[in-house]
């Protein structure tokens, strides 16, 4: 699956975007937020408060209790700010 990162999420993953296989018990984005920390430092210094990470599924918001399903893309976010 295609994995995008934006802003300090992806300055602290590392990269912009990477493609990851995500086990069978994924189903959820919460299940996401809880086992992407797990991948490494880097991964989890990004993710040490899921609270903070917004998570959008193939371009569309997505809530903590929303189902991945056949999304092909994630995109991880800090929260959007404007004014």
């Amino acid at each position: 699956m295609k994995f995008v990162y934006f802003a300090w999420v992806k300055d602290r993953i590392g990269k912009a975007e990477e493609t990851l296989e995500l086990p069978a018990d994924i189903r959820t984005v919460a299940d996401l937020l809880a086992w992407m920390p797990s991948q490494g430092e880097n991964y989890a210094a990004a993710l040490n408060d899921p609270a903070l990470v917004r998570v959008a599924l193939d371009q569309e918001f997505a809530h903590l209790d929303d189902v991945i399903g056949e999304a092909r893309e994630i995109a991880l976010f800090p929260p959007v700010t404007g004014g």
